[in-house]
């Protein structure tokens, strides 16, 4: 196989093949994957399995009775509301905005590209205080929005609010270099052929970007489920109404609640473990299907 050493045998041990590249010894190889295992398991292994430690801690029946607890309820409903509102207005701004910079020439592309990217430099903190100054009490809208009896901070719309802005480049990131390495000649040919412009998304496009697609809506779900700090400052962390899963740890860890804030900070590891696995298989397919059209 080109590139590669050719397996060998001496002495009745079994040498797999490697890459040329690879002149590193054994000994550094195994070396360095040690030092990877370690670190993932002390930063990330096992501060997870403490959490389903802490969580169990006080038996099942206590667990089980912090999930179902009224504001634990209400806190996981408003979370799956947020996710379930805000992706799908994320897919559309993604779809639009890679549709835009990779199919059109236009003056301030790259302004565009910039503020697509601008969640990722901005702290969500900073997010969360951009709406407060918009429509709170003492906001720009605050007090027309009072005279219309219109709730936006410390309720749903704020929270809905917060989290778009933060998840708002997910898809479109992963959209963007995906369409671009396709180019635009499949279009082009459907459209000499006397295709709508429905027709060609419908018929080409989407099919194209399927897989970006549902890994950039994978992605946007998940930070919607865990953002905490956008939606700490418009929620008001109002118990049973405002009250995200990850807010509802804190005050749970604050009161020293500790069976509470771990029964539901396992869910959001389930969660997060579910996603990730979604995430994978997707990138397997799309591995697979790239593969394929090589051939």
């Amino acid at each position: 196989m080109a590139g590669y050493v050719t397996t060998t045998v001496h002495a009745g041990q079994v040498s797999l093949d490697r890459p040329r590249h690879i002149t590193e010894p054994r000994m550094i190889q195994w070396f360095l994957i040690a030092i990877a295992l370690i670190f993932l398991g002390f930063m990330l292994i096992l501060p997870l399995a403490s959490i389903f430690v802490e969580a169990f801690r006080k038996g099942w029946e206590v667990y089980a009775a912090a999930l179902i607890e009224s504001d634990a309820a209400a806190a996981i409903r408003l979370t799956i509301t947020v996710a379930a509102v805000s992706v799908p207005l994320n897919l559309l701004f993604g779809i639009a905005a890679a549709w835009a910079i990779t199919k059109f020439k236009f003056k301030g592309k790259n302004l565009l590209m910039t503020l697509i990217d601008l969640p990722f430099a901005v702290s969500p903190v900073i997010s969360g205080l951009i709406y407060v100054l918009l429509f709170g009490a003492r906001g720009w809208f605050g007090p027309w929005l009072q005279a219309h009896d219109i709730k936006i901070i410390f309720a749903l719309p704020g929270i809905v609010l917060a989290t778009v802005f933060v998840t708002f480049p997910f898809v479109a990131r992963e959209l963007i270099p995906l369409m671009q390495a396709q180019g635009t000649q499949e279009e082009e040919a459907a459209v000499t052929l006397g295709a709508g412009g429905w027709r060609i998304f419908w018929n080409i496009t989407l099919p194209n970007i399927k897989w970006g697609l549902l890994y950039g809506i994978i992605l946007s779900s998940a930070r919607a489920i865990g953002e905490f700090g956008a939606v700490s400052v418009v929620s008001g962390h109002i118990r049973g109404s405002t009250n995200t899963m990850p807010l509802h740890i804190q005050i749970l860890y604050n009161e020293y609640n500790f069976a509470g804030a771990f029964a539901i900070a396992s869910l959001l590891v389930l969660l997060a473990v579910v996603t990730l696995g979604v995430k994978s298989f997707i990138e397997w397919k799309f591995k697979a299907q790239q593969h394929r059209e090589g051939e």
